[in-house]
């Protein structure tokens, strides 16, 4: 099966990621799993993926270093951002190193199809 477009999903609860890969899966994206943005660099996933789901708090690197390693690298690949936590000031960091969006856990299908839909327009 050939899908328009390629996420790459990153966290390190296996059952969440798994879920999550499967969901996009339903919604006719390609997606691939990775325990750890560590993982997705070290796999390349920045080459094969047009967008990133990624848990910020992470053992290793967190998702916002990893926004801003690949903005560093020149990557315009968007980055959307999910959480479960309600930091303050997490949502400022995470728009302000350029994630199109943060979701906070749980969130529902819609909000990530939106967030998608607006990651990958254009």
């Amino acid at each position: 099966m050939s899908f328009e477009h390629k996420v790459g999903v990153i966290d390190d609860d296996d059952p969440f990621r798994i879920a999550l890969v499967d969901l996009l899966g339903s919604l006719g994206y390609g997606a691939h799993g990775y325990a750890s943005a560590d993982e997705f660099v070290a796999a390349g996933g920045e080459g094969s993926c047009d967008c990133v789901v990624t848990d910020i708090h992470m053992p290793g690197m967190s998702g916002i270093d990893l926004k801003l390693l690949l903005s560093a690298r020149g990557s315009k690949m968007p980055v959307i951002m999910i959480t479960a936590r309600a930091d303050a000031g997490l949502e400022s960091r995470a728009l302000a190193s350029g994630a199109v969006c943060l979701l906070r856990k749980p969130f529902e299908s819609a909000a990530l199809t939106h967030c998608l839909e607006k990651a990958l327009k254009g």
